[in-house]
Formats: structure tokens, sequence, C-alpha cells
């Protein structure tokens, strides 16, 4: 620590000795300083607050309402369009210079960097324009960014109150002739569809298919497969029962049987002839068999005698229905086989002609989507322009107006002035601290015992004469009065910086 405060000690003993270089540089560094914070350009800053409602209670309840967000960033990006920033050069002074398209571009882009819009809430917007330099004197650039934020205020309103229903307009037109065109090509396909569904009515899927035809061929093949093995199997049923029932049995004083049954039978048969049945009928075919049954018991009663049995004739009736069911499951399986053979050799060409229905229909679908996605987008849009047209849904209100800047923002030529003075005294002692150890001069013996490494034995105090004595005073005063002039300086640069900014106010 002892060392610390000896290094420290012979450093300001150094930097003291050698004060004049010390204030020589501060006024230097001060004084250059000083010029160039004043020659930076004064940079005046107008502020205003406007309010946009970019929503509406009706048009939210009938659910045209758009995204909060994407409205904001569509206030934001209008206001500091390049046809905005464009708009307010020409109307200002900023287009006094202004002479080519390059110069314009250039200045476009210049203007983008000194104008912010900020979205402090959802429908506040705050500006804020900057204008500064350009051989123009203060008050000139307090009003011109003034007059800034006040064009782009103006430019915002023309264009949402005037310019937002001619282009809901033209927007409705454009949608309307897409639907013309979409409308047309719709019906095109439309007629398309059914020609071809006319032409190929049979192969095409669907209800009436090829495909669904042959499917509910076999399920009914199945069916009939189904109750002929039931059939069969009752039919062989009722044969095993008829072979172990007698044909006749010995009952005293009874007479008839077989050819009674015969004569009824045949009777039967010619009363379903006379109403119109063919032979192909299942009744007649029934019919046909049972007589023939009964035939032969009647040639056997004759043969044999006895008296008919009566649950051998019922076995027989029984029977002969078998048959004819049997016969009609057999003629029905018949014609299922022939209707499936010839579904399945037409259904070779059915592949081709599905697809070829697949893709119309798959055109057709998407024409209709499009066509009724267009037209919902047409009503939301003619909807929304009557919205904006009967409540007026984008308000405009100027909460604040643009503010004429009672002084610069930029820059804070006070603590510039301040800080110059400070570097410029850091400057001077720097530079005469590093001038000390440049030379071979030494503050104390101890420094010099270190340098040589020689044993130093001891120091010679100075002698002042009251004549240096009083010189030395004199210089002090001097310095003195050197450093007191950098203060004074600068308290003068702030007194003109404070009258200037009293003469914009």
């Amino acid at each position: 620590m002892t060392s610390i405060y000896e290094e420290v000690r012979i450093a300001l003993h150094g930097i003291w000795h050698r004060r004049w270089i010390a204030l020589g540089l501060a006024w230097g560094v001060c004084l250059l300083g000083w010029l160039a914070v004043a020659m930076v350009p004064n940079s005046y800053e107008s502020k205003a607050r406007i309010f946009v409602q970019i929503d509406d209670v009706l048009a939210d309840q009938i659910g045209i309402g758009g995204d909060r967000k994407r409205d904001i960033e569509r206030v934001r990006q209008t206001l500091t369009s390049a046809v905005n920033l464009e708009k307010v050069i020409r109307a200002t002074r900023l287009g006094d210079k202004v002479t080519s398209d390059k110069q314009m571009q250039a200045a476009v882009e210049s203007l983008g960097k000194h104008v912010t819009v900020v979205s402090q809430q959802d429908n506040l917007f705050e500006i804020t324009g900057t204008a500064g330099g350009g051989g123009r004197n203060d008050a000139e650039n307090a009003r011109l960014a003034q007059d800034i934020v006040q064009k782009m205020i103006d430019i915002f309103r023309e264009e949402n109150l005037a310019g937002g229903r001619g282009e809901m307009t033209d927007t409705l037109a454009f949608m309307d002739q897409q639907l013309t065109d979409r409308k047309k090509a719709l019906e095109e396909a439309e007629l398309k569809r059914t020609e071809f569904e006319s032409k190929n009515a049979g192969f095409i899927p669907g209800a009436g298919s090829l495909t669904t035809r042959l499917e509910a061929a076999r399920n009914q093949m199945r069916d009939v497969e189904s109750n002929l093995l039931a059939a069969q199997s009752a039919l062989a049923s009722i044969s095993g029962q008829l072979s172990g029932t007698p044909q006749t049995i010995a009952i005293p004083g009874v007479s008839g049987g077989a050819k009674g049954a015969l004569a009824q039978a045949q009777a039967d048969l010619g009363a379903m002839r006379a109403r119109g049945l063919t032979d192909s009928h299942p009744d007649v075919i029934s019919a046909k068999a049972q007589i023939a049954n009964l035939q032969k018991a009647a040639a056997g009663e004759g043969a044999g005698g006895g008296t008919p049995n009566p649950a051998y004739s019922s076995l027989l009736s029984i029977k002969a229905d078998r048959e004819a069911s049997v016969v009609s499951l057999q003629s029905r399986k018949a014609s299922l086989q022939a209707e499936i053979a010839q579904l399945t050799a037409q259904q070779y060409s059915e592949p081709t002609v599905a697809a070829e229905a697949a893709r119309i229909n798959r055109d057709y679908d998407v024409l209709k989507e499009q066509y009724d996605k267009l037209l919902r987008d047409r009503e939301q849009l003619r909807l929304r322009g009557q919205v904006e047209t009967e409540r007026d849904a984008v308000k405009f209100e100027v909460i604040d107006p643009p503010t004429m800047p009672r002084g610069p923002a930029a820059p804070d030529r006070p603590l510039l002035l301040f800080l110059v003075l400070i570097v410029g005294v850091g400057a001077g002692c720097g530079g005469a601290f590093a001038f000390g150890q440049l030379r071979s001069a030494y503050s104390t013996t101890g420094q010099l015992e270190r340098a040589t490494g020689l044993p130093v034995l001891g120091g010679i105090s100075e002698a002042i004469t009251r004549t240096a004595r009083a010189e030395r005073a004199r210089r002090l005063k001097w310095f003195a009065g050197g450093v007191a002039g950098l203060f004074v300086v600068l308290f003068v640069l702030l007194g003109v910086e404070m009258l200037k900014r009293g003469m914009v106010a």
C-alpha cells in the first residue's frame, strides 16, 4: 500500500512539475472539442398522438373483423410507406432542393430514418418526426419537424377516408370478374360430367353401377344357394319319412282314397290353368308332381286293395311342395349364374370408365370449391364495404396535435461541452505524465536508487530566494487564471446555447 501511495505521489509531482504542458494540452483539446460540438447541427423533434379505430362492434358481430395485430402493422406501414414519405417531402421544405428521382430516393430513405410510428396501445399511435441540418437555422428546423408530422397525419386521413371506398369498389369489381370466369368454367365442367354419365350410366360407380349390380347378384346367389341347400335337405327328410309309411291300411267299411285325391288334384290343376297359369309356374309344377304321385298311389290301390293311408297321402303332398321349391330355387340359381357371368364379362371395361369419371368429378369439385370460396369472399367484402360506408368503421382522431419543439432533441450540447472539458483536463494530465516518463528525471531519492541500483547517500534541498518565490507566485496566478479560463469559456458556451434555445422557443 505504501508503494502504491508513493507511486501516485510521484506521478502527481511529475504532472505538477510540468503543469504548463498539461494546461496547454487541455486548452488545445478543449478548443478542438468545443469547436467540433459547435459544428454538430441541432435536430428538433415533434410528436403527435392519433387514435385509429381499426375495429368495429358491428364488424366483429357479423364476423368480418380482421386480425388486430395485422391491422396495427398495416397502419404503421401505411404511415411510413415510401409513397407517403415522398408526398411529405414534396409538401414541405425538404423538397426544395430535390430535382431528380435519385435525389428523391435519397431524401425518402433519409426521412424514413427520422420518422417513427410506435403503437402505444391497440388503437393509439405516436408519430415522431425529426428535422435538423440541411443549411436551415434552428427555428426553421423546429418548424419543419412539426410540418412533417402534420403532413403525415393529413395524408393518412385522406387515404383512409377518401381512398378506402375506391379501393373497396375496385376490389369488388375484380372479384365479380373472377366469379364470372369461374362460373363459366364450372358450367362447362358440369355439362361435360352430365354427358359422360349419360353415355356410361351402367359403368359409373354409384347406386346403379356395374359393380353395385354384380355385388347384389352375388349376394342373391348366396341367398339362393343357402335356401336351395335347406330345401334339398327338407326334401331328403320327407322322402325318408315317405319310404317308411305304408300306402294303404285295412279299415273295414271305408272306401275311396288315392283315386279321390287324384280326381281332386286334377280338378285343382284345371282351375290353375283356367286362371292363366303356365306350366313353368311353381304352383302348376307342384300340382303336376302331386298328380303323378297320386296316380302311382291309385294304381297300387287298385292292385292290392285296402284303404289309402291318409298320412302317406299327406306326405306325398308335402314332398311335391318340397320338390317344387327345389326346382324353383334351381331355376333361380341358373338365372343368377347367367346374370353374374354377363356382368363379369362387362366388368373388364369398367376401370377405364371409372377412372375417367373420377377425374371429371375431381375437376368439377375443385372448380365448385373455388367458386364457392370466391362467392363467400365477395359477399364478405361487400358486407364490409357497406359497414364501412354506413357506420364509418375506421375512425380517425388526433389526440395530441404535432408539438412545436422548444429545444433541440439532439445533441445534448451542454453535456457534450462539459464532457469535452473533462476530456481536455484528462488529456493534459496524461500528456504531462507521459512527457515526464520520457525524461531521465527523478522526483525522489528512492526512485533514483531503484533506477540506478546504487546507494544514494542523501539529497540537497532547493534553496529559493525571495525574488524566485515571488516569480513562482506570479506564475501560479497565471496558471490558475489559465485553468479558470477553461471554466469561463465553458460557461460562456453554455450561456450561448441557452440563449439560442430561448430564441427558438
